[in-house]
């Protein structure tokens, strides 16, 4: 797009190197004025900071938003609701995010009279196509920048150099020490990518990980904790009622605590490579084992079973970033519906990097009867002659078949 074709444009902005240039950038090279959006999901950065940034950068409108409870009531929790999990590890963490920062850059966008927005995502990353598959299905005349797409600043070096030409200060820690990783953290976990990680031979330093002990590390006592559900979602712990922000923010620190929720994977990304990453999820790990519990109390057998699988497709969806779709919309419309009789209590022992459920109960809407799934005398709740027919029914084709093999 040529210099002036934009007239006002909302960058999510985080007052890091790359979206601090992103911002001069884009005022020298589309001679725009510039909006920043900077969004609270639980990342535990101070944010005031990125204004004071952004003030000095001629920014005039600043947005700094907290979605925290937005953030796990609207997007996490309904994505566990389906148990979801990406190839077998990934809780998804970074994926679930990044649609409800597209949301709000294309409020701000019209809540400003803005008729572009931008993102710092790069050209090989799922990132840019979780932004802008949301923003185009909330706007679809909203116009995209990704200078990363459009810049030759495609180096740590050059971004420095670039920054330090235009006179930007750039903050180089994070949590008060300097990390060589590229990091995404919010309220459901903490990733990890780049400079050791990208050869996935290497083990991970113990002095990466930010949130969690490591296991061989953790207390030698385990703790137990009770989980309440209503209509499948977490709204207690040991019977304290929290929001789902706090609930979340809660069962990190006690994971973490216990050396939960790491995980080293590599995964294939939407746009067609592989790429390694560490990821801590302490609280989404204890929640994936007692909603999993939860259910299997309270689900029927075949609803359960076909959750199960429509999970993986579902998983794809928030990881390719289709949220704002139909076919995500309805899913999560059939899943819903199977988490009206998702109540009651799970208790766990959280011991050393293991999450064991050990107890769980419904007074409302339990399945399991013990009168009939009893080894002792049943007093009649169940005919085992019953069997005999239903076994020799199931293995009618297995026998004709077997005859025809002679």
């Amino acid at each position: 797009m040529a210099q002036g074709a934009i007239k006002k444009v909302v960058l999510a902005y985080s007052g890091g190197l790359d979206t601090s240039v992103i911002l001069k950038w884009l005022q020298e090279e589309y001679g725009c004025e510039v909006v920043t959006f900077t969004a609270d999901i639980g990342q535990g950065e101070e944010l005031e900071p990125a204004r004071a940034k952004a003030t000095a950068a001629g920014v005039k409108e600043i947005y700094i938003d907290d979605l925290r409870e937005e953030f796990v009531h609207d997007f996490v929790f309904p994505m566990f609701r389906a148990n979801t999990i990406y190839e077998g590890e990934y809780l998804l963490g970074t994926s679930i995010a990044r649609p409800l920062i597209a949301k709000r850059l294309i409020e701000i966008a019209a809540e400003t009279g803005a008729d572009a927005i931008a993102h710092g995502a790069t050209g090989k990353g799922n990132d840019q196509v979780r932004f802008e598959l949301t923003a185009y299905a909330l706007n679809p005349e909203i116009k995209i920048i990704a200078p990363w797409r459009e810049w030759d600043l495609l180096s740590r070096e050059k971004l420095m150099a670039y920054a330090e030409q235009h006179g930007i200060a750039v903050e180089m820690k994070r949590d008060g020490t300097k990390s060589p990783y590229s990091m995404d953290a919010n309220l459901l976990h903490i990733s990890y990518e780049g400079y050791d990680l990208e050869d996935p031979w290497v083990e991970p330093g113990a002095d990466m990980w930010r949130w969690s002990v490591a296991p061989e590390e953790a207390p030698n006592e385990p703790t137990t904790i009770e989980l309440t559900f209503e209509q499948g979602d977490p709204v207690a712990i040991d019977g304290k009622r929290l929001s789902p922000a706090e609930l979340l923010a809660e069962l990190n620190r006690i994971g973490g605590a216990n050396g939960i929720g790491r995980a080293d994977l590599v995964e294939n990304r939407y746009v067609g490579m592989k790429s390694r990453g560490c990821y801590e999820t302490p609280g989404g790990t204890i929640l994936l084992k007692a909603h999993r519990a939860i259910e299997s109390l309270t689900l029927d057998r075949e609803a359960a079973h076909l959750k199960d699988e429509l999970m993986p497709r579902y998983a794809s969806l928030v990881y390719n970033g289709y949220w704002f779709t139909p076919e995500r919309q309805m899913l999560q419309a059939a899943i819903d519906h199977t988490q009206k009789v998702v109540n009651g209590e799970v208790r766990m022992r959280l011991y050393k990097g293991n999450v064991m459920v050990v107890g769980r109960r419904s007074e409302t809407d339990s399945l399991f009867d013990a009168s009939i799934a009893t080894f002792e005398e049943d007093a009649g709740a169940y005919d085992q002659k019953d069997a005999t027919g239903f076994i020799r029914l199931n293995a009618l084709r297995l026998r004709v078949a077997g005859r025809k093999r002679g």
